[in-house]
């Protein structure tokens, strides 16, 4: 295992509202006998030094033992979490990802972490499109995205043509074997069964 990447710290978006899951929350979500959360935690806890959930169900995710956040923005989606994640992180970058991905891999975000340079967020491109929430990005983009929650503009598509962006080639990312698995995600039952996953009772 490697040491944690130092000046970078791992946060896990966990506020979305599970509409699409029938109101159960697709986090703790089993897939090969563990939560996806729990997975998560995980290898960000193996890659960066400090480990973030933006959450506004904190009670939830007590169990993983990380630094909570809940969103300033309330119903702001996504980028209210970057925001609230971003305010309390100590280091200049944070890698973001969603909480819907079973099958996040250290070595995909590897490859994001050597990109850091002068941009303020390093965005793969993935399957003909982009994804902002399996992405790094830089502290300094607090004011950006505070102006643009603050207009109502809380949208990632929004957001991001008012920063500066690398994106990353899917062609560069296949070079990782496990590149197609870090950016399945699941947001619904039929995707969810489709990775061998499934709703555990308590």
């Amino acid at each position: 295992m490697q040491a944690p990447t130092p000046n970078v710290a791992g946060v896990l978006l966990a506020g979305g509202r599970a509409t699409r899951m029938g109101g159960r929350n697709k986090a703790f979500a089993a897939v090969g006998g563990e939560s996806i959360a729990g997975r998560t935690v995980r290898v960000l806890q193996d890659v960066f030094p400090q480990v973030i959930i933006a959450t506004n169900a904190p009670r939830d995710f007590d169990r993983f033992g990380v630094e909570l956040v809940a969103d300033r923005y309330p119903g702001s989606g996504p980028l209210a979490g970057i925001h609230a994640a971003l305010e309390v992180t100590r280091h200049p970058h944070a890698f973001v990802v969603a909480c819907d991905m079973p099958g996040l891999d250290a070595g995909v975000i590897r490859l994001l972490l050597d990109r850091i340079g002068s941009a303020d967020a390093i965005v793969p491109r993935w399957d003909g499109d982009i994804e902002p929430l399996h992405a790094v990005y830089a502290a300094r983009c607090l004011p950006v995205i505070e102006g643009c929650l603050a207009a109502g503009r809380v949208a990632m598509r929004e957001f991001l043509p008012r920063i500066v962006v690398d994106y990353v080639s899917e062609g560069e990312l296949r070079a990782v074997s496990a590149a197609a698995a870090s950016f399945t995600n699941v947001n619904t039952p039929e995707e969810l069964a489709a990775v061998g996953g499934r709703f555990e009772d308590a």
